[in-house]
């Protein structure tokens, strides 16, 4: 318990009675409490009432979105430090459970250990290169979910928690009272309502939440792979790889668009929604093989949208474009380290070279 808390973010929450840092000072007087709250609640198969409150305050996805769009905004759930400790023993106890089983699919980077958006975009990069190199091009399809968090069944869940993952008894009743009358309030600056009882969705901002959510979306890579298509995953964005020869991109682009055609089955059977309008869709390969791609094959049909293809995506932070030079991205990059180094100059009078060097 010691080891989990110290390594806690020191957030604070307004749910909290005491500040985090008071609590982690305090550790070696609560260490035997916290414990014993956990050990009850597990031995219980109870996730204590109290712990199931959360103040949600909108956070702007991107700098550049339109604030007056309610679209541009994610609901971030302020939980209690309590609920995080107690959240926290549960999700290592459940990561073991799925790592010593191998129960999560190996390309699916999001909340594991030794995993991250580096082993995702690496993978995916890695995969075109070997296509390219060899002559051959790859249709990239980046997979968009509509606020897949919020949507997320509970009875299903829990059911895909037991059947697949052999979650049973009192760790499937702990679950149950997990997501069982989660309630929240809404606050934007001084307004507030709520609270509000959820019958569905895994709080964003939780611990536990999103390795739920890998849980419960850890069937679809069976389905990509039914497509004899490569998939890469990080959390809800799903990344599918098409690698071929030039004369068979006719019949690439039909095993893309029947698996796209199935995903949207799938979420529609797990109350999920495919987003079309948000999807993209890139060929890469040499210039000299990219222009040998018919008109034809240079779209794709995503539920009732018509998907274009690009020359550079956007894939988990990284800009990829469809010959994979990177330049776009490297200028990017630049253009943001010039930015703040701009920044920089503004101010420097104000700072001072020794507060300037200590701050950095």
């Amino acid at each position: 318990m010691s080891k989990i808390v110290a390594k806690a973010p020191s957030k604070h929450c307004c749910l909290d009675p005491a500040p985090t840092w008071l609590i982690k000072r305090l550790l070696p007087l609560l260490a035997d409490t916290l414990a014993s709250i956990c050990n009850a609640s597990f031995r219980e198969g109870v996730f204590p009432p109290d712990l199931k409150v959360a103040v949600v305050r909108p956070r702007l996805k991107k700098p550049t979105l339109n604030a007056d769009d309610v679209n541009s905004f994610l609901p971030i759930s302020n939980l209690s430090f309590l609920s995080k400790v107690v959240e926290r023993v549960a999700a290592n106890q459940l990561k073991a459970h799925f790592e010593s089983q191998h129960l999560l699919p190996s390309r699916q980077s999001a909340y594991r250990a030794h995993h991250s958006t580096e082993t995702a975009i690496f993978a995916v990069h890695d995969e075109i290169t070997r296509a390219i190199d060899d002559g051959n091009v790859c249709a990239l399809t980046l997979l968009d979910l509509s606020a897949a968090f919020d949507t997320v069944d509970h009875q299903t869940l829990l059911r895909v928690l037991n059947r697949r993952f052999g979650v049973i008894d009192t760790a499937l009743e702990w679950c149950s009272s997990y997501l069982n009358k989660q309630r929240q309030t809404f606050q934007v600056g001084s307004d507030q309502s709520g609270p509000h009882t959820l019958d569905c969705s895994v709080p964003q901002g939780s611990v536990l939440g999103p390795l739920m959510f890998i849980s419960y979306t850890e069937d679809l890579a069976d389905l990509i792979s039914s497509h004899q298509l490569k998939y890469y995953e990080f959390a809800d964005d799903t990344q599918l790889v098409g690698r071929t020869e030039i004369p068979k991109v006719p019949s690439t682009i039909d095993s893309l668009q029947r698996c796209t055609a199935d995903v949207g089955d799938w979420c529609a059977y797990r109350r999920l929604k495919l987003n079309g309008d948000k999807t993209e869709f890139m060929w890469c390969g040499s210039r000299a093989s990219l222009k040998k791609i018919s008109n034809n094959d240079l779209s794709l049909r995503v539920d009732n949208d018509v998907i274009t293809s690009v020359n550079a995506v956007r894939d988990l932070g990284v800009t990829l474009d469809s010959e994979l030079t990177m330049q776009r991205h490297v200028n990017k990059v630049a253009s943001a380290c010039f930015y703040h180094i701009r920044r920089l100059k503004q101010i420097r009078r104000l700072i001072g070279v020794r507060n300037f060097c200590n701050w950095r």
